[in-house]
């Protein structure tokens, strides 16, 4: 292996994937994706192990390669198809996260195989007709509704089938045509539906430049060495995860921590992890954690994995590929039927924004006792989910707004925590104002930092936000939230950060404190209000 070829090439993959995002974000329709960029792109080797990622999501990018599984495993591609899912029970992790995955294929007739030219730019007759599977391309983008019972399709829900039209690993382009009856039931179950079809279309067009462009690798480099150099990556991330755990004490590290409950009871929901570390290699075991729930907070294995390949990554330095060579040395347990591995026909909205932050923050917590000089205090620990939906009278028009909030950073070992920021395992933006307000039928009528909400310590927690929204129509409003009742904890120390609180403001003046985890309706004129949590500090004063 050549390291200096090594670089050349995961610069090359991953400019792919960040300009497959690009591709995506300029020519979708939804705020939620063009703004605030809930979306995440990466390229996979023809035998389905991602290679390449997009500094998007890390949410999303943990989990993708099981969508890819799920979409290989299911529907064998042709040149030209395209399979849509977002089933977390078949390789998704929440019904919003709409999952396209694209193979790409040799174009002409095969070549030698080392250069990949064509057949008819080499000499001598050529040596197959059939064209070869190189790469799988994929993306994942947050549609701002999926159908369901709530708008935005991120509402209190009890089973899978409330939260909106689950869509099974299928075909929705074959062999390069649109399949428009497919398409045509999709869009008949969503709100929104323009937004929805923009949205889609920005998808497919991501497909194509990836593909495009990792062909031109191909044609310039030759498929043999292309090939070689993606197993390399993979490897050599594999081998940086493996050296990291080397530096680790061996031993074994217990945390739990909680949500604050499900939204359909009062109780608690534990999340614990056992992390062994021996030598170079980690078990990651999440026995102990609670049951799955009746409320929509339940997260399906893929989220799970996706929190684990997270925290590990941060382990190592960012130069490293983010690739299926992260989890390599680490196996992880989450057994069935709990919390971080429910099952059919269990709701999952918030596990996906909700669950997947705790599980982050037990995972950090048991690692601060091998890492203490790594390892933050607890951030926010919540994305703040809200979505409000009704009728724009401006438009005539049906309409889906949905964002998350951020907040407070925990406290570094050697800095304070950041203050109104997305942590973990979320990297969206806000809406800007004027978007918003553009957009749907509100108005922002506060938003600023939330201060001293950052925990105290010789390093301070980042602040929260306040973020107040008008109604200017009667809608449906719905939040998923956490860290109402259990604050964000501090470290070595450090003083746990202030929680989180939602209030609703009716047009004639009154005020009522809300649940983290509700859905109402609103009238015109109320103003909702969300005091997002602060990072818990890290270290004595």
């Amino acid at each position: 292996m050549d390291s200096i070829k090594l670089e050349i090439y995961r610069s090359l993959y991953t400019s792919v994937a960040e300009e497959m995002g690009v591709s995506l974000r300029r020519t979708a329709f939804s705020p939620n994706i063009k703004e605030r960029r809930d979306y995440s792109c990466a390229v996979f080797d023809g035998r389905g192990r991602i290679i390449a990622q997009g500094d998007h999501m890390p949410v999303h990018l943990g989990s993708m390669p099981m969508s890819v599984r799920a979409a290989i495993e299911t529907c064998p591609m042709q040149p030209g198809d395209v399979v849509i899912l977002n089933d977390p029970y078949a390789g998704g992790t929440h019904l919003p996260d709409v999952t396209m995955v694209a193979p790409v294929f040799e174009t002409g007739r095969r070549g030698d195989g080392a250069t990949g030219r064509r057949a008819e730019d080499s000499p001598g007759p050529p040596v197959s007709q059939s064209p070869r599977l190189l790469f799988f391309v994929a993306n994942r983008a947050h549609h701002a509704d999926i159908g369901g019972a709530t708008p935005g399709s991120m509402g209190a829900a009890t089973e899978i089938y409330q939260e909106g039209i689950r869509i099974p690993p299928i075909r929705i382009v074959r062999g390069g045509q649109l399949d428009q009856e497919i398409f045509s039931l999709l869009l008949a179950n969503v709100r929104g539906r323009e937004e929805r079809e923009g949205d889609f279309a920005a998808q497919l067009g991501a497909l194509k430049v990836g593909s495009e462009r990792l062909l031109e690798i191909v044609a310039r480099y030759g498929f043999a060495e292309a090939d070689e150099y993606a197993g390399h990556l993979v490897e050599y991330a594999a081998r940086r995860v493996r050296r990291r755990l080397e530096t680790l004490p061996d031993g074994v590290y217990q945390a739990e921590d909680f949500l604050d409950d499900d939204g359909e009871t009062d109780e608690p929901v534990r999340i614990a992890v056992k992390i062994e570390i021996r030598g170079d290699r980690a078990r990651v075991d999440f026995t102990g954690s609670a049951p799955q729930v009746r409320g929509p907070i339940n997260a399906v294995e893929a989220i799970t994995v996706s929190a684990v390949y997270y925290v590990f990554r941060c382990l190592i330095s960012g130069d490293v590929p983010a690739s299926a060579g992260i989890l390599e040395p680490i196996e992880v347990i989450a057994p069935a039927g709990t919390i971080v591995n429910a099952g059919h026909p269990a709701p999952v909205a918030g596990g996906n924004v909700e669950t997947s932050q705790r599980i982050v923050d037990v995972l950090l917590k048991a690692l601060s006792q091998a890492a203490p000089d790594l390892i933050p205090a607890a951030s926010q620990g919540t994305m703040n989910n809200l979505t409000i939906g009704g009728w724009d009278a401006r438009t005539g028009k049906e309409f889906a707004y949905y964002e998350t909030v951020c907040g407070g950073m925990g406290a570094r070992p050697t800095a304070d925590g950041i203050s109104a920021v997305h942590t973990h395992m979320t990297n969206s933006l806000n809406t800007p104002v004027e978007a918003l307000e553009y957009a749907y039928p509100l108005r922002v009528r506060r938003y600023a930092i939330r201060r001293n909400s950052g925990g105290r310590g010789k390093y301070r927690g980042g602040n929260g936000t306040i973020r107040e929204i008008e109604l200017l129509t009667d809608a449906q409003v719905s939040m998923l939230a956490d860290r109402r009742k259990i604050a964000p904890y501090g470290l070595h120390g450090g003083e746990d950060g202030k929680r989180g609180q939602t209030e609703l403001i009716t047009a004639d003046g009154k005020r009522k404190r809300l649940p983290g985890k509700f859905s109402i309706q609103m009238s015109e004129g109320d103003r909702i209000v969300i005091e997002t949590p602060g990072g818990g500090g890290c270290g004595t004063e």
